[in-house]
């Protein structure tokens, strides 16, 4: 159904609309009147351009403003697979731990599975004041129906005000469906989260216009306040098995036969490269100047038993593969040691790597802005520089 309306007393079909409409939903019938065809979404380009007035789009009841009052308490979701929970979880929970001492309300973590009462229990070690806990046979393996569905029903029942999700690839897609069951809204990948003085409004930081601003996103009208977070942003609580909460067990709302998608199997990928828990990370950047430039970078990893990262720019120039970038767009590292060789340090890669516990950079410009976020850094040509620290550390540690 077209959502434009022609006043016909009005319209002279001066065809001035049909210039405009992106969509070419507009034309001039054989009778010279226009028509609207369904290819009109009410984008409403066409009606100032009207020179009569005769268009007009029909008016949209805004949706009811929700009670934001009744949310209360803070939201993580434990993602789990096989029976054990996902790092990423555990960070959740700890930053959701700390949100919520600042708010002043109860953390609690929503848990589904199948036999997943041990990580129901694990999750009051790590932080939460209770858990939510919905065991069934159909939610063993993540399906996005069963699981956006009975988020959703707990979601409407209990009524959070925030709602943290890790940004894996389950996360990912979770997070948007059940944003979109509930019409809330939610910000991707943030790199920070905190709550704002006087309003206590959820602020969401994330890297935006390809990461050359940081964003600080507001979500004011609906409830609850959803975000994801990559792994690694935020630090890994420690558990205490003597921590004391509640389990509260839920029916799922979806019965096998309801559920359309069927899981077949499971095929692992593994890949070469394990950024993820690496301790000790070298990476270089545009200033190894080539694929070959990545032989010094790989025998520092080497010396160090650490694992060789990379920058966006030198992924794209097809010197190492997409495995290896840390950024953005690549992974999201926090090891004890990260050494940036060639790395000018743009927002993009910061984005993946300043959470790190001691960042050394090696750059032969002294302006480069990863000299800002550096615990230590190096002005200097990589290429005299770390072949030396790399024959130092080799003497040093005897190898």
């Amino acid at each position: 159904m077209a959502l434009l309306q022609i006043n016909r007393e009005l319209c002279t079909s001066c065809g001035a609309c049909l210039q405009v409409c992106p969509f070419g939903a507009l034309s001039l019938g054989s009778d010279a009147i226009i028509e609207v065809s369904e290819l009109c979404n009410g984008c409403g380009a066409c009606v100032p351009e009207c020179p009569t007035g005769a268009l007009s789009l029909p008016q949209v009841e805004k949706a009811e403003t929700p009670d934001l009052e009744a949310y209360q308490g803070v939201w993580v979701w434990v993602e789990q697979c096989d029976g054990h929970a996902a790092s990423i979880s555990w960070e959740m929970v700890g930053e959701g731990r700390r949100l919520a001492d600042r708010r002043g309300t109860t953390l609690t973590a929503c848990v589904l599975g199948h036999q997943a009462e041990s990580i129901a229990r694990e999750a009051i070690a790590y932080g939460a004041d209770r858990v939510i806990l919905v065991d069934d046979p159909t939610l063993q393996i993540y399906r996005t129906d069963p699981y956006a569905r009975c988020l959703v029903e707990l979601v409407k029942k209990y009524r959070p005000e925030i709602f943290l999700l890790g940004a894996s690839t389950r996360g990912r897609d979770l997070a948007g469906a059940v944003a979109t069951y509930l019409y809330t809204g939610l910000t991707a990948d943030c790199t920070g989260l905190e709550i704002e003085e006087g309003s206590n409004l959820l602020l969401q930081i994330r890297p935006a216009f390809g990461g050359n601003i940081m964003a600080t996103i507001k979500c004011q009208n609906h409830r609850p306040q959803m975000a994801t977070v990559r792994h690694h942003v935020f630090e890994m609580p420690v558990a205490d098995p003597s921590r004391q909460g509640e389990i509260i067990r839920e029916k799922p709302v979806m019965l096998e036969e309801e559920i359309a998608t069927k899981v077949l199997d499971l095929i692992v990928e593994k890949s070469e490269v394990n950024l993820a828990d690496a301790r000790i990370i070298v990476s270089g950047g545009r200033g190894v100047k080539g694929p070959e430039g990545f032989n010094v970078i790989r025998e520092l990893a080497d010396v160090l038993g650490g694992a060789v990262g990379a920058s966006r720019a030198a992924v794209d120039a097809g010197w190492i593969s997409y495995a290896h970038q840390v950024g953005q767009t690549g992974r999201t590292v926090r090891p004890d040691l990260y050494i940036a060789c060639g790395i000018s340090g743009a927002i993009q890669h910061q984005a993946g790597m300043r959470t790190s516990k001691v960042i050394v950079a090696i750059n032969k410009d002294p302006e480069a802005p990863i000299f800002k976020i550096a615990d230590y850094g190096i002005v200097g040509d990589l290429f005299v520089v770390v072949p030396a620290l790399t024959r130092a550390l080799k003497k040093r540690l005897n190898r």
